[in-house]
C-alpha cells in the first residue's frame, strides 16, 4: 500500500513533477509512423507528459515535434501549413523547421534578422519500426535508444489504444500476471485445454506463488504453481523503466517465438496511450474509431467507459468460474477487459485503500523501484536505471515447466536474454 504522498508522486507526470522528470530521461514512443503517412501531411495534435505538442513530417520525411503555441503570440501550430521543410503558422506566417529554428518571418521587414533570434520548443525524434521516439530530456546529446527487440527486429508491427485513466494503472494491469486465470479465462476448464499445455497448468491451479528479482533496467518476477508430478509451471514477466511491461504470453521462451512488449505512455495524469509492439504473426488488430483532431482523439475504441465496454451480462451469467462458458467477464476481447477493469478504478486510484497480497509482489517491487529512481534523480541527479544502458532492455519473458524446487533464475537466465546482436542503436545528435 502506498502512502497518499507517494501515490500522488508516482502518478503525476506533468512538467516539473518528480515522475515527469524521471520519464523525460528516457526516449518515449510518442507517435506512430502511420499517423504521419507522407511528407507534408496533416499535422497531428499530440500530448505527452501533460505537454501539448504538434507532430509533423516535413518535405524531406523528417518528423518534428514542437510546442503547440507559436512563440510569436501563442496561436496553435495545429492550424499551420506543412510545406517546404517547415510548419508555418497561418496567423502571421512564421515558419519553423523540425529543430525548432524559425526559417521564415514574412511579416517582418526584409532587412530584419529577428527570425534568427527566435526558436520554438522542439524535441528530438527518431523513427524506428513503426514508432516515432521522442526525447524530452535535458541532454543536448540524448542517450541511446533502448534495445527493445519488439521495436528492432523484423516481423513486428506497432498498435496503439488510448485509455482514459492514469498510466500506472495501465502498467500495473500489464504486469499483473495472476489475473489472466480469472478476468481473461475464468470460465475456461482445464479439462478442455490441450494435455500438458501451459494453459492447462494455469487453469488447473489458478493461484500461484511469486518470486521477484531486480534486474538492471527493472524487475523480473516468476509465478509458479504445481504442474505434472514433480514439475512446476512458471510464468515469468518483466517491468522495464519507465513504463514497459512484457507479459509471459505465447510461450516466448521458445526460440523462434517472438516476444511482445507494451508501453503505458502517459498522455497526461488522466490519460494513457497504450502502445503495443507485437509480432505480425499474432495478427492482432484493434477495433478503433477513426482518429479525430482533438487532444484525446487518437486511437479511441468503440468499447469504452460510456457504454461499460460493451459488457454483456447474459454472456457473463452463462460463464461461471470453471464452467466452460463463453466469457467470464462478459466484456469482449482481452484488451477491453483490461481497459474496463483498470479504468473502473477511476482516473487515478487512491492506493491507500489497497490490501495487497503475495501475488502483488511484482507490482510492489515495481512501485518501489520507480519511487526510488524518481527521488534519487531529484535529490542527487542520479541517472535512472537503463538510461545509458540500452542492452539492459534486451529482455524476454515466457512460460516454462521446471522440476519442482529448481532455481528459476538460473534455469531461465539465458532464455530471458533477447537474441538481438550487435551494438546499441545510437540516437541522432
Amino acid at each position: 500500500m502506498l502512502s497518499a504522498e507517494d501515490n500522488d508522486l508516482i502518478c503525476r507526470v506533468g512538467p516539473g513533477t518528480l515522475m515527469g522528470n524521471l520519464m523525460r530521461q528516457y526516449w518515449i514512443p510518442g507517435v506512430l509512423s502511420s499517423e504521419l503517412p507522407a511528407p507534408d501531411c496533416t499535422p497531428v495534435r499530440t500530448m505527452l507528459l501533460g505537454e501539448k505538442l504538434i507532430a509533423f513530417r516535413d518535405t524531406g520525411g523528417r518528423v518534428g515535434l514542437i510546442q503547440d503555441a507559436c512563440p510569436h503570440r501563442g496561436a496553435s501550430m495545429f492550424f499551420g501549413r506543412n510545406e517546404e521543410d517547415g510548419l508555418r503558422c497561418v496567423y502571421h506566417g512564421w515558419k519553423f523547421d523540425v529543430t525548432g529554428a524559425c526559417i521564415d518571418m514574412p511579416s517582418e521587414p526584409a532587412e530584419s534578422n529577428f527570425k534568427n533570434k527566435v526558436r520554438t520548443k522542439a524535441y528530438k525524434t527518431f523513427e524506428r519500426n513503426g514508432a516515432v521516439w521522442v526525447y524530452m530530456g535535458p541532454l543536448e546529446v540524448p542517450p541511446p535508444l533502448p534495445d527493445i527487440e519488439a521495436n528492432i527486429a523484423a516481423g513486428y508491427h506497432t498498435l496503439a489504444m488510448e485509455h482514459d485513466h492514469n498510466w500506472l494503472q495501465v502498467l500495473e494491469g500489464t504486469i499483473d500476471t495472476i489475473h489472466a486465470g480469472f478476468l481473461h479465462s475464468g470460465a475456461a476448464r482445464w479439462q478442455d485445454a490441450p494435455e500438458g499445455s501451459f494453459q492447462q497448468a494455469m487453469l488447473r491451479e489458478r493461484s500461484a506463488k511469486f518470486e521477484v528479482l531486480n534486474i538492471d533496467a527493472g524487475v523480473t518476477y516468476g509465478a509458479h504453481r504445481p504442474a505434472a508430478p514433480g514439475m512446476e509451471y512458471w510464468r515469468v514477466a518483466t517491468f522495464l523503466f519507465p513504463f514497459y511491461g512484457i507479459s509471459p504470453t505465447g510461450g516466448s521462451f521458445q526460440r523462434g517465438v517472438p516476444t511482445t512488449l507494451t508501453a503505458a505512455v502517459p498522455v497526461d495524469d488522466d490519460h494513457t496511450m497504450y502502445i503495443h509492439f507485437i509480432s505480425t504473426k499474432a495478427l492482432e488488430k484493434y477495433d478503433l474509431y477513426p482518429n479525430t483532431t482533438g487532444w484525446y482523439g487518437r486511437f479511441n475504441a468503440p468499447a469504452n467507459s460510456s457504454n461499460d465496454y460493451l459488457l454483456d451480462r447474459d454472456l457473463s451469467a452463462r460463464s461461471q468460474l470453471n464452467s466452460g462458458g463463453p466469457n467470464f467477464s462478459g466484456i469482449p476481447s482481452v484488451r477491453h477487459q483490461d481497459r474496463a477493469i483498470t479504468g473502473s478504478m477511476g482516473h487515478i486510484y487512491d492506493r491507500t485503500h489497497e490490501h495487497l497480497g503475495q501475488t502483488d509482489l511484482g507490482i510492489i517491487r515495481t512501485r518501489r523501484r520507480l519511487l526510488e529512481a524518481a527521488k534519487a534523480l531529484d535529490a542527487n541527479g542520479t541517472v535512472p536505471p537503463g538510461v545509458n544502458d540500452p542492452e539492459s532492455y534486451r529482455v524476454r519473458t515466457g512460460e516454462i515447466f521446471l522440476p519442482e524446487g529448481a532455481n528459476w533464475v538460473e534455469e531461465t537466465r539465458e532464455l530471458r536474454k533477447s537474441p538481438l546482436q550487435g551494438p546499441a542503436i545510437m540516437a541522432p545528435v
